[in-house]
């Protein structure tokens, strides 16, 4: 650690047994916020109800005066205008994305950072050009392995001063399946300060820490990125001195849209006895849904709910329902996800240090009056 910066940035760590959520996780949760679970009956989020986490500072940005580079090992450099960038050939996507820490806040030991609970997620349509289409234009030279992305914003985390920056294969940033791309709009609109204004990339399938937000940089490296948020940050470890494996492709996930009204509070819900109709969204970054369980008593028994198709949107969640007959009493709702390559989403929260790619099934408690 950066000995003029030890005062300001702390290591990473476990929160100890029965520690309450610390006024810094609180002043982060009051920053980057998640989707309020109701907004869930959106096929597309709105911008303001889309799941936000920003790292260090949204920065203060011109977007007549922006460039984009394209450098390293390519056959020319680029310099890129928001015009320019415009002009190339365009695509859309509805793309959902998740934030890895999505339910960090409900494991034992709690790790110490951004508190989620289960709402980090939101679904968008984003237009930009392809990432290919950019390489292409630059020349990708011979030797040339990773792809370096680097925003606008500035920080220090963990003794590291650094640009947020995050790498991806070759191979990757230039496949289609899926296509990574430079966003500029969102829901048809100019990105929102908070998504990323003027340039984001987007990586369909991946969790939100790849999508580089405030994009200003591209650069071709003859070796793997090895940058802070690549090798340090964003890996699954079970110990502090492990080198751990990397964050990479979203884990399946169903969510429910709690039914009723809530207790405000502890959000618990109230519904009257009969059919209730419930509804969800689901996702995976490996393959499409292909079925979603629901359960009233905290995951003793399952029902399968009727799940909608990709119908072409293979990187946007997928809406499903069921009808439940609610009994008065109490009850805990809750749901997975199966997706076509065989995963499954666990019931139980999957520990690890950094509360990475946590899945367990979410629990809505319901009073049936």
């Amino acid at each position: 650690m950066d000995a003029s910066l030890s005062g300001v940035s702390a290591p990473a760590r476990l929160a100890a047994d029965g520690e309450a959520v610390s006024h810094e996780e609180l002043a982060l949760a009051t920053r980057n916020h998640g989707l309020p679970l109701e907004a869930l009956r959106y096929d597309v989020t709105p911008p303001g109800l889309h799941y936000v986490l920003v790292h260090y500072d949204i920065p203060a940005v011109d977007p007549d005066a922006w460039r984009l580079g394209v450098d390293g090992l390519v056959r020319d450099a680029l310099s890129l205008d928001l015009a320019s960038v415009r002009a190339f050939p365009s695509m859309t996507a509805r793309v959902t994305m998740e934030c890895a820490g999505n339910g960090r806040a409900r494991l034992e030991p709690r790790p110490v950072s951004q508190p989620w609970l289960v709402e980090a997620v939101g679904t968008a349509e984003w237009t930009g050009v392809p990432l290919s289409a950019l390489l292409a234009e630059a020349g990708v030279a011979a030797g040339a392995s990773d792809v370096v992305f680097t925003g606008a914003d500035h920080g220090v985390e963990r003794g590291v001063e650094q640009d947020y920056q995050r790498g991806l294969p070759l191979a990757v940033a230039t496949g289609d399946d899926p296509p990574a791309f430079v966003a500029y709009e969102m829901n048809g609109q100019p990105l929102p300060p908070q998504h990323g204004c003027p340039l984001r990339l987007v990586v369909p399938g991946r969790y939100g820490m790849a999508h580089v937000k405030w994009l200003r940089e591209i650069t071709l490296l003859d070796r793997p990125f090895t940058g802070f948020q690549q090798s340090v940050a964003y890996r699954y470890r079970q110990t502090a001195d492990e080198p751990g494996e990397p964050v990479d492709r979203i884990n399946p996930r169903a969510l429910l849209a709690p039914p009723g009204f809530p207790d405000f509070m502890s959000r618990a819900r109230v519904v009257d006895a009969g059919p209730v109709i419930l509804t969800g969204r689901a996702w995976s970054g490996f393959a499409p849904v292909t079925r979603v369980e629901v359960s009233d008593d905290d995951g003793r028994s399952w029902t399968d709910a009727e799940v909608d198709p990709p119908d072409g949107r293979r990187w946007a969640w997928q809406a499903w329902r069921a009808t439940w007959e609610a009994t008065p009493g109490d009850h805990m709702l809750t749901a997975r996800a199966h997706d076509a390559e065989g995963h499954v989403q666990p019931i139980a929260q999957l520990w690890n240090r950094g509360g990475f790619g946590n899945n367990g099934a979410q629990q809505v408690p319901v009073h049936c009056r």
